[in-house]
């Protein structure tokens, strides 16, 4: 019995050895399988790559760009405010806010005092015109007959010559003035354009003191944009630098100009100054206050690499592009961003001019490579 106790000791013995040596060889199968796993790199599906775009590393000159908020401005070199020249009673306005105008319309009437003086001033100058026309024409006959002498008739012309002068004097404050004698002072447009401004109403009185204008037109053919540049970015726009400008009413529509003047003030609270580009607007999209995104750009001539933007993958501060190596494969490969124009991005380090990249569905691809 003794002997049937030792047997069974070393059969259960052998069995244990046996169970652990299995285990062992089956986890060490099992970390090779999963080590195995890991070492294989992640293969893009053929559905998948039918789909993809793949474009390349490209070289070109280098263009840096900065955006800027704007805001659409007239411009006030073409803005024209009219005032009454003579105080009244403004009667018959014919025209609203944001009425377009051709030069010489008719905008109001003014009834005027003044206007009623001017023309009764007109009116008595005219008289003594020909009085005194008269008088020297009589004078003229009385010295060839002996009656008169030279100084009568000097004296005569010398009132004539008077009387022509006045007249001519009360004939320019007339034009200037609308030429209308007859009491009315005729507001006229002196441009073609748009009415911005508009003051004057049916039966209110003005003064010649007023300090606003009965209208204001401005010819919005072309329009100012005032764009703002932070003092940390003055050293990024100059004179003359290329501008594109979108507005949120025309999002997909790029208007184009050049900066051509720089302040040389910043504003003391924002410390901001102010860059104005002028833009043709001969189809009046652009209105006045309408804010505005302005991407200014400029080139130092210097060559730099380029990529789409849609190859770009930022993730932990750092940018990234996945270079596609053919054979369904493709690596993370970090760049430095050194600027963008629209859908290029300037970069250097990481590629090469010639390099494939994935330029579709980059963020999905990019996450099954880090996993």
């Amino acid at each position: 019995m003794h002997k049937q106790k030792k047997i069974n000791s070393k059969a259960l013995l052998l069995s244990f050895l046996l169970v652990s040596t299995f285990l062992i060889i089956q986890s060490c199968n099992t970390k090779e399988e999963q080590i195995s796993a890991e070492k294989q790199p992640y293969i893009i599906p053929d559905s998948l790559l039918k789909t993809l775009v793949i474009d390349s590393v490209q070289k070109g000159e280098l263009v840096n760009s900065i955006t800027l908020t704007g805001q659409v401005d007239f411009n006030q070199d073409k803005q024209v405010n009219i005032y009454s020249l003579v105080s009244g009673n403004v009667q018959d306005v014919k025209v609203q806010l944001g009425d377009f105008v051709k030069q010489g319309e008719i905008l109001a009437m003014v009834k005027s005092g003044e206007m009623a003086g001017f023309g009764n001033n007109l009116i008595v100058a005219q008289t003594n015109i020909t009085s005194t026309k008269k008088q020297l024409d009589a004078n003229k006959a009385l010295y060839k007959s002996g009656i008169a002498s030279i100084l009568d008739v000097t004296s005569a012309q010398t009132y004539y010559d008077q009387a022509l002068a006045q007249l001519d004097m009360i004939k320019k404050v007339l034009k200037i003035n609308g030429n209308n004698a007859d009491g009315n002072y005729i507001v006229k447009a002196p441009i073609s354009g748009f009415i911005v401004q508009k003051f004057a109403n049916n039966s209110m009185t003005i003064r010649t003191d007023n300090s606003n204008p009965l209208f204001t037109i401005s010819d919005l053919n072309n329009v100012w944009v005032w764009a703002n540049v932070y003092e940390s970015n003055l050293n990024k726009v100059h004179l003359g630098d290329s501008v594109g400008i979108t507005t949120l009413s025309y999002s997909d529509q790029v208007f184009t100009g050049k900066i051509d003047k720089i302040l040389h003030v910043l504003d003391p609270t924002s410390k901001v100054t102010k860059v104005r580009i002028v833009i043709n607007n001969k189809d009046y999209a652009l209105r006045p206050q309408m804010f505005a995104s302005v991407t200014v750009t400029n080139t130092q001539h210097d060559q730099a690499m380029y990529v789409p933007l849609s190859s770009l993958v930022f993730d932990n501060s750092q940018y990234y592009v996945l270079v596609y190596h053919g054979h369904n494969k493709a690596s993370i490969t970090p760049v430095q961003k050194l600027s963008a124009l629209g859908n290029k991005i300037y970069i250097k380090d990481g590629v090469q001019v010639g390099d494939k990249l994935i330029a579709s569905k980059t963020l999905e691809i990019y996450d099954q490579l880090n996993n």
